[in-house]
């Protein structure tokens, strides 16, 4: 995944570190499924969804999003504490025509009571060649949109559901 494309984009939940890293560190992917089912106003599905309106045409994908890893970093002398969840996800039907993305979100605190989400993915655009070409013209702007939009979802779920 070395020769991928990058993504990043970050979001903040008005809420202190410890709660947004508690929520997502005892069950991220519940919170992923939360966050953009309860955005897409639908439920009963054990996956994510991704979506974006491009042009008045709606697109729409299934995701699954596994947590491979959670690293949490405590306080050090000169960055505060910070918590590390590597992700991948693929499309839940015809994965091989969707790209494979890694990432991994940093939570860490602003202040005592905000906490940003920053998201660093990359991806492989799938299809070889013609994957490559479809990416260069539209398809590195879909999925920036698109996990944009899973950031946002994620962050608008925590705020309206911590106290």
């Amino acid at each position: 995944m070395s020769k991928g494309s990058e993504i990043h984009c970050y979001d903040y939940v008005n809420h202190p570190y410890e709660q947004v890293r508690g929520a997502l560190s005892k069950d991220a992917p519940a919170v992923f499924q939360s966050a953009t089912k309860a955005a897409a106003a639908r439920a009963q599905s054990i996956a994510s969804q991704l979506r974006i309106d491009m042009g008045g045409i709606g697109i729409e994908a299934e995701i699954r999003v596994s947590v491979k890893n959670i690293e949490v970093k405590d306080r050090e002398a000169m960055s505060g504490p910070a918590t590390r969840l590597q992700l991948e996800w693929e499309a839940v039907r015809m994965p091989r025509l969707f790209p494979l993305m890694k990432a991994d979100l940093y939570i860490y605190p602003l202040t005592a009571t905000e906490t940003q989400l920053d998201f660093k993915g990359l991806y492989e655009p799938p299809l070889g060649p013609l994957g490559k070409a479809v990416n260069a013209m539209v398809g590195h702007r879909i999925a920036e949109v698109s996990v944009h939009r899973f950031v946002s979802d994620v962050a608008e779920y925590l705020r309206k559901t911590l106290r």
